[in-house]
């Protein structure tokens, strides 16, 4: 069975761009031949491809398409690049979907866009995603490349270690005198107001749970927000780990 390439990149687009509408107009068609496209393509496969939803998403056997039609993608490139018809083509732009945790995009990571920059043929569409989950974005096929607190290696992919990110717990002065004036330990850490980034960041429950052997679930607000971290930290609100 032969996939029609005009399909997969009427596919592809949709889940990159969130809509049939957008698709559309990147793949400069109609809306109604992306729609022909997508539902051909379903036919042909004998599966729902996409969740009809805002914004678009890939169904569990889209994922699985999502991940081949990425690679075919990169292949592709990579292949034209070697004949020197990618550069020659002047249009055709290699795509890297990466997914970045927070922390990393805010400092380290804009390094890497400064090697890279140079080169405008050289496209980045960066994914936010916990350090601790971005490797299922990988196993989905949605990027490329990940920054990962695993070192098993997704199949498929190999792993690279990149270095050590060092958290420590924060708090203002007065939040410290306030809540951890006999110390950091479980009662006081029971009630201090917590920092979280969002329902995926477990570093701070990771860090309250070496002090005690039964769960502690002290008030938490959630800042997704790097600057906001902090900043609300600052304010004395809360304690985080940064």
């Amino acid at each position: 069975m032969k996939i029609d390439n005009a399909q997969l990149a009427a596919f592809a687009m949709v889940i990159r761009t969130g809509s049939f509408e957008a698709a559309a107009r990147q793949l400069h068609v109609t809306p109604s031949a992306v729609s022909q496209r997508i539902k051909q393509l379903e036919d042909r496969l004998g599966q729902v491809l996409i969740q009809r939803t805002t914004p678009c998403q890939a169904s569990l056997a889209g994922k699985t398409l999502l991940r081949y039609t990425e690679q075919l993608s990169l292949l592709e490139d990579e292949m034209l690049g070697d004949l020197g018809a990618f550069r020659e083509a002047g249009n055709r732009h290699l795509r890297v979907p990466i997914a970045v945790n927070a922390d990393s995009l805010d400092s380290w990571f804009l390094a890497v866009i400064d090697q890279i920059q140079p080169d405008p043929l050289v496209i980045f569409d960066i994914r936010m995603e916990d350090q601790d989950h971005s490797a299922v974005l990988l196993r989905e096929g949605t990027v490329m490349a990940a920054i990962s607190a695993s070192a098993i290696p997704i199949q498929g992919c190999s792993v690279e270690p990149l270095g050590t990110m060092r958290y420590l717990a924060m708090a203002s002065p007065g939040f410290v005198a306030k809540y951890f004036s006999t110390g950091v330990n479980s009662d006081s850490l029971g009630i201090a107001p917590m920092l979280v980034f969002n329902l995926k960041d477990g570093l701070q429950q990771a860090f309250v749970s070496q002090f005690s052997d039964q769960p502690l679930q002290p008030p938490t607000h959630f800042i997704p927000s790097t600057h906001g971290f902090v900043e609300v930290a600052k304010r004395g609100v809360a304690w985080l780990g940064e």
